[in-house]
Parts: C-alpha cells; sequence; structure tokens
C-alpha cells in the first residue's frame, strides 16, 4: 500500500497519468502530489478525508510498539482490534474503490486543451514592425 497501489482516489490519478506519461512519470506526479497533500493536511491540521480507519488504527499502533510503548495486555481491544475484523476491512476497501470511481468519472468528464505554446523569438520580432 502507499506507492499507488491500493484503491482511492490517488491511485485513480497515478493509473491516470501512468496511461498518459509513463510509470516513472507518474510516480514522480504522485510522490508530488502527496508532498503538497501532507503539507494542506498538516498547516490546516486536518485529517485525510479517504483515510481507512482500521487500517490508520493498525499501522499507528505498529509505529507506538516500534517506539518502544508497553504492550497493553488484558482482556480489553484496542483500537486497532477493528482492522482484525474482515468485513470492517472490506467495507472500507469498498468505500476507497467507491472513492477511485467517483474520481475516474470526474476526471472523465474534463476537456483536453492543446498545450499552450510560448511566443518566440519570431512572434516578439513580427509584434514591432
Amino acid at each position: 500500500m502507499g506507492r499507488g497501489e491500493g484503491a482511492g482516489p490517488l491511485h485513480a490519478f497515478f493509473v491516470r497519468i501512468r496511461a498518459r506519461r509513463g510509470h516513472q512519470v507518474a510516480a514522480v506526479a504522485l510522490a508530488r502530489k502527496l508532498t503538497v497533500l501532507r503539507w494542506h493536511l498538516l498547516t490546516k491540521e486536518q485529517d485525510y478525508l479517504w483515510a481507512r480507519p482500521a487500517l490508520v488504527a493498525r499501522k499507528t499502533r505498529d509505529m507506538e510498539l516500534r517506539a518502544g510503548l508497553p504492550q497493553k495486555k488484558g482482556n480489553r481491544r484496542g483500537p486497532a482490534y477493528a482492522y482484525n475484523v474482515k468485513e470492517l476491512r472490506e467495507r472500507e476497501a469498498d468505500l476507497a474503490r467507491q472513492a477511485e470511481r467517483s474520481y475516474e468519472q470526474f476526471v472523465a468528464r474534463w476537456k483536453t486543451q492543446p498545450p499552450r505554446t510560448p511566443p518566440g523569438p519570431q512572434d516578439s520580432a513580427r509584434g514591432s514592425q
């Protein structure tokens, strides 16, 4: 996950760019998009709209354990337990796939425009005569 492999709007973006410009350009474009997205989320102190809560809880707990936080023993289920429930994981994955389809439909309605060409030296010379 995370490199444009999972379902969601970022995966749809990666696939769209890869089809037009190739894998390397798509990887760089996705990296830039992720960087800008993270900057906006941090500066505006918001959560990512398409995050999968159970997956986020599982990854957060894994990081806590690697950082040295104590394991929680006992009969209480932690926040990452939801990731063990297959139905919940599948429901979150379905939501991500739905978001990907919505993004693809949104992009499909865009109208492509020819690239703009900057005025060359001949164009500026003609304008002064």
